[in-house]
């Protein structure tokens, strides 16, 4: 059977956006390293060790939180809930949270432009096609998303960016989760 209609498959679950996630995150690690600054800047290296240390806090609540929902895949589980307590219910997505804030760490550490800008395009797409699943297979998704950020609280407020949650018109909503 074609993955594609296949709608447990690899593909048809979101498996692309797994792929492209894995070559930024290690875009991100490579490019660090490959084009870094001087290394001299001890308060950029020191805030770049803080996010880390704290987008690694960030994903372990996540994990632990989200439990036998989690997978690696945007397109939740058939059968999973949404989950709104703990870290979810302070932010949306504690899992891409964590890769952003950890992505931006290291490039602050290793003082990298070049990795800056992958974390910065690493997560968006991603967590905009999973919210669309949400939409989709969680009737209080909407409520949920309008209530709680999407990656960091206040951060959208003081803000010129679309950080709430809304689902195209005129097309079906095929959304996606950390579940």
């Amino acid at each position: 059977m074609n993955d594609q209609c296949n709608p447990n498959g690899f593909l048809a679950r979101g498996g692309a956006w797994v792929v492209v996630q894995f070559v930024l995150m290690t875009a991100v690690i490579v490019l660090g390293v490959m084009f870094h600054g001087d290394g001299i800047k001890l308060v950029v290296i020191s805030t770049g060790v803080a996010l880390l240390l704290g987008g690694g806090g960030v994903g372990i609540a996540g994990v632990v939180v989200l439990g036998l929902n989690r997978t690696p895949f945007p397109q939740p589980r058939q059968g999973s809930q949404l989950v709104q307590r703990g870290i979810y219910g302070v932010v949306r997505h504690p899992l891409y949270t964590s890769v952003m804030l950890s992505s931006l760490g290291w490039a602050f550490t290793w003082q990298s432009k070049a990795s800056l800008t992958a974390a910065v395009v690493l997560i968006h797409a991603k967590s905009r096609r999973e919210e669309r699943w949400l939409h989709e297979m969680f009737s209080d998704y909407p409520d949920y998303a309008q209530r709680v950020p999407r990656f960091l609280p206040g951060f959208c407020k003081s803000s010129k960016l679309n950080c709430n949650f809304r689902p195209r018109t005129g097309s079906k909503n095929t959304g996606n989760h950390e579940v």
